[in-house]
């Protein structure tokens, strides 16, 4: 009976939190966004309490630096950038247009012979199609993330209510945590301890070592697509490194764009066409088998499989709040699982036996 209340009070539990982000998720933003800066942050303000700066002082410290620093990016990058989108964007239909020339000029005696010349005028009309409806879907997007007071409120209220929120969490992170410690049931406080502090490492693992191998990949994207002379080659770049967060959709997205804008940019030359496949196939041979196992390692958990669907299915059912959740949730979820799988394994269920007679032989 003990063990189905604690299922059913669980249960109940998981209902109301999946209600409560289903239905509060348009004023959530702010609040998990600054419960998750306070979270990242929190180790920079142990350090520098270990020095001898007061939590206080600490989290004002930390505050006012990333503030300037949000501040600095907000004035000077977010315009450059949208500049470069701009551009990109009025002149992909162009690129597109290219490349389907080439295309049959190349490949134009082969499709004649496979389809007919009618395969070549059906072929062009559907990309074409396809390009023209993907521009308008991703102007709609745009239109309807920077128009309505709802997003314009959103905005404010993440560009203002997210430090407050940080700084506040910050402050009294310390004794939040003992606080919640100090509620978790006495016979299994150990136990969950444990599991908390597998789920601690898995999602401070992941999410810090996924952001510096994000940072180091866009940069060295960007860097080697603007020594090759690629267009748009910085905004390729970064714009792939920063998806790398994504198992293979950054890498992907960026060497199908930037190959393509090469074959472009630089046909019939293949020299610097090959160049710019290089740089891709040395960044993924980098990030697979010296920066992943180093910043991220193998302990972290998180398939990539798993990540994916899990940004995926957190996404659709709570919008943009479900991604900032995804990571740690699903991180969550595969601690707990494989806890569950080892007792299900130790377990006379598994084993066919009672756990005393095992003992006893």
């Amino acid at each position: 009976m003990s063990l189905q209340r604690q299922l059913v009070f669980w249960g109940l539990a998981l209902a109301v939190t999946v209600f409560f982000l289903a239905t509060l998720r348009e004023i959530l933003l702010p609040f998990v966004a600054g419960f998750a800066l306070a979270y990242l942050l929190d180790p920079l303000a142990d350090r520098l309490q270990r020095i001898g700066i007061g939590r206080l002082g600490a989290s004002i410290l930390i505050l006012v630096i990333f503030v300037l620093l949000f501040i600095v990016t907000l004035v000077v990058l977010i315009p450059l950038v949208a500049q470069q989108v701009e551009a990109f964007v009025e002149k992909l239909p162009g690129y597109v247009d290219r490349l389907q020339q080439l295309a049959i000029q190349e490949g134009g005696p082969l499709l004649e012979r496979l389809g007919g010349s009618s395969a070549l005028s059906e072929i062009k009309t559907s990309v074409g199609n396809l390009v023209s409806q993907g521009l308008q879907w991703l102007g709609g997007v745009f239109q309807s993330l920077l128009s309505g007071g709802r997003a314009l409120v959103s905005i404010m209220s993440l560009l203002v209510v997210t430090p407050v929120v940080a700084f506040y969490m910050l402050v009294d992170w310390d004794r939040m945590v003992s606080t919640v410690d100090s509620w978790l049931p006495m016979k299994q406080r150990d136990t969950i301890r444990a599991i908390f502090r597998d789920i601690d490492r898995a999602i401070a693992g992941f999410v810090r070592g996924q952001a510096m191998v994000c940072l180091i990949l866009g940069t060295f994207y960007a860097v080697g697509l603007s020594v090759v002379g690629l267009n748009f080659g910085v905004l390729i770049g970064m714009g792939s490194g920063l998806l790398s967060f994504i198992p293979y959709v950054g890498s992907l997205t960026g060497l199908i764009l930037s190959v393509g804008v090469a074959i472009v940019q630089f046909w019939p030359d293949w020299t610097w066409i090959l160049a710019t496949l290089a740089i891709f196939v040395f960044g993924q041979f980098v990030e697979g088998n010296i920066l992943s196992p180093k910043l991220v390692g193998e302990s972290v958990g998180l398939h990539p499989v798993w990540l994916m669907f899990a940004l995926l299915a957190f996404g659709t059912l709570f919008g943009f709040v479900g991604l900032l959740l995804a990571v740690p949730l699903a991180a969550s979820i595969g601690v707990v699982a494989r806890y569950a799988l080892k007792e299900y394994l130790s377990s006379p269920l598994y084993r066919g036996t009672n756990r005393k007679a095992d003992l006893d032989a």
